[in-house]
């Protein structure tokens, strides 16, 4: 079992800037493809940005060039900085991750993944 626990959500206002944390613990493996996804009332959970074992990353439209996933291999911990943040951007935001044999590209659907954390709010005020 891995556990995966996010930190870093907060309030900000339209505009700002919020770095999300997501530290790994428990049966882990050497190779893992991990990411962020997020849900806003009535809404459906979206990808956001996510990274394979290789370290290729994959963004959705609506974050491109505003979030940046990166990862600490030697911490366990996979992070999401995020600028420019807008009212839209307004979720609860989970980690996932999924431990790999073979190499896989960046996989932006929720289902593919199988380790979650019980995520963080992240509120945008206008």
């Amino acid at each position: 079992q891995v556990h995966l626990v996010e930190s870093g959500g907060g309030s900000v206002q339209a505009g700002g800037s919020l770095r999300l944390s997501c530290a790994a613990s428990g049966n882990t493996y050497s190779n893992f493809c991990a990411g962020w996804f997020r849900q806003a009332p009535g809404k459906e959970r979206e990808g956001v940005a996510v990274m394979n074992s290789a370290g290729l990353t994959r963004y959705a439209d609506f974050v491109k060039g505003r979030f940046t996933v990166t990862r600490d291999n030697a911490k366990n911990t996979l992070y999401l900085q995020m600028n420019s943040l807008k009212s839209e951007d307004d979720a609860v935001y989970y980690c996932a991750a999924r431990d790999v044999i073979v190499g896989y590209g960046p996989v932006l659907d929720s289902n593919w993944y199988t380790f979650w954390g019980q995520g963080t709010q992240v509120t945008v005020s206008s």
